[in-house]
């Protein structure tokens, strides 16, 4: 018997000590559990954090040196915008496929695949020549495949190195760096065309952040087995494989992650609007009151787009922290906290908005006011949509789940609604007499779907909330997938083989 213990002990430290003090072997499914030091854990969050820093950097840098490439690619307004649209589309397009593979293979492998991506990608354009300039739209497009990965993956190395508290607190950090990348996106562009005289530098210093930052992803990041952090014994060490279909079907009947993920549409439809035709929006406020002068000819003021600027910064910090705590403290009373918590906060959001809206043509101050507390508490949530997806969806296929809700949040969020709130305000425009008022008007009024849609997003939160417990329960069972035929037969060899253990160890002295 000693020696079958003995067999048995290897399996794991838990499984000898187990046969010692109970006398026989006690078998064991469940390899040795992955572990790692909190430094190291913290270590591993910093670098990521670093690394989502520089994505969203990414993401706004052209746009501090919009107008120098419009003058040396010789692009009309029209044509500059499709940079952005290339970059999210390529990003949409790649979203899924990473999602694939960061289930599936090397997480680290794949990040890391991600970064030369874009990092060499922005580098070669600011070599392009002015007439090769859809080699320039190219290379935007290469930097969102790259930028895809790191998305999709990123979140989920958190969720495995974290649990519970833990990681809606990091989540909270990794999540303040969206907007503060994208400020600094802008600044870094802008100061270095200023510092250097050329626009070409600004996307030649990112290629440097980002190779120090490949270097510590290499040294410092670990990639943890999928759900080790939720310590679910063999479900945890040996994930249950499955096919990309299965994994669709899996989450299309997980209320919880559907529903969620139509709350971030609706979100990604206000900022989308916001991000693009607030600065606009403001501008013509202060003409409406006498404060600025019409622009009718380049350049304008910019002063609009920097104060709205420095308030996305300033109130997506404070707002994910508040958010993120809220939640961490809301979960001790109530399990549904957090869609709560998100279904509270985009209904508060509409009001604040509406009023922004309405008052701006009588006191710009309140305008303001609202405006940022809109966003103030439209930014409580980015930290806790993300938690909700990671405790709903099984660890097999958190990164697939990213990757569909980056794509159905851009898709019908952000990628149209610049669009259709302009489309509106010309419809407005059309009917009514030609004059400044009447143009700010439109635009205004154009903007009041987006206080419809942020009602709509409270709505999905709190459906989200009546599934939330469910789909948390069915997420932690360690049989959660579908087991290939590789595992299949090692379980029932292992089944096998436990049996005729078991036998002998009963029929032995």
């Amino acid at each position: 018997m000693s020696a079958l213990c003995r067999n048995a002990g290897q399996g794991g430290a838990g499984g000898h000590s187990e046969a010692l003090a109970s006398g026989q072997c006690a078998p064991s499914l469940v390899h040795s559990p992955w572990s790692l030091p909190r430094w190291r854990a913290y270590v591993a969050a910093a670098v990521l954090c670093y690394i989502n820093l520089l994505n969203y950097m990414n993401w706004f840098i052209i746009a501090g040196v919009l107008l120098d490439i419009q003058k040396v690619f010789r692009i009309s307004d029209s044509s500059a915008g499709l940079l952005q649209t290339v970059f999210i589309g390529c990003l949409l397009l790649s979203a899924p496929v990473f999602g694939y593979l960061g289930d599936r293979h090397s997480r680290k492998a794949t990040l890391s695949l991600g970064i030369l991506l874009w990092s060499g990608a922005g580098l070669s354009g600011s070599f392009i020549s002015p007439q090769y300039s859809w080699l320039f739209f190219l290379s935007r497009g290469v930097v969102g495949t790259g930028t895809a990965s790191y998305s999709t993956i990123a979140p989920t190395v958190l969720a495995d190195l974290f649990v519970k508290d833990q990681r809606t607190r990091v989540l909270a950090v990794f999540y303040i760096f969206i907007p503060v990348g994208s400020g600094l996106g802008y600044v870094l562009g802008s100061a270095v065309t200023k510092l250097t005289g050329s626009w070409r530098w600004a996307l030649r210093i990112m290629p440097c952040l980002e190779a120090v930052a490949l270097i510590l992803l290499i040294l410092l990041v670990p990639d943890p087995p999928r759900g080790a952090a939720e310590k679910q014994g063999e479900a945890a060490m040996r994930p249950l494989r499955s096919s990309w279909c299965e994994d669709v079907r899996y989450l299309g009947r997980n209320w919880s992650f559907v529903w969620s993920t139509l709350g971030v549409t609706a979100m990604a439809f206000v900022t989308g609007a916001l991000g693009f035709w607030a600065p606009k929006f403001l501008f013509e406020a202060r003409v409406v009151h006498g404060l600025q002068l019409p622009c009718f000819q380049e350049p304008c003021s910019s002063w609009d787009s920097l104060i709205f600027g420095a308030l996305t910064v300033v109130t997506g910090i404070v707002g994910v922290i508040l958010g993120a705590e809220a939640a961490r403290r809301y979960k001790k009373v109530n399990p549904r906290a957090e869609p709560l918590i998100c279904a509270s906060s985009l209904l508060a959001t509409a009001p604040c908005l509406y009023l922004a809206l309405v008052l701006a043509p009588t006191t710009l101050v309140a305008s303001y006011v609202f405006l940022a507390l809109g966003e103030l508490l439209l930014s409580c949530n980015w930290a806790v949509v993300a938690d909700i997806l990671l405790s709903v969806v099984a660890p097999r296929c958190r990164g697939t789940a990213e990757a569909l809700q980056i794509t159905v949040g851009h898709i019908l969020g952000d990628a149209g609604s610049p669009y259709l709130t302009g489309l509106i305000s010309s419809a407005l425009r059309a009917r009514r007499p030609d004059s400044y008022l009447q143009r700010f008007l439109s635009l205004q009024q154009s903007f009041l779907c987006c206080a419809f849609a942020i009602v709509l997003g409270g709505g999905c939160f709190l459906l989200t909330a009546l599934h939330l417990e469910g789909d948390q329960a069915r997420a932690r069972q360690p049989g959660t997938g579908t087991l290939d035929s590789k595992d299949v037969d090692s379980k029932d060899r292992e089944s096998q083989g436990l049996l005729s253990g078991t036998g002998a160890s009963t029929e032995g002295p």
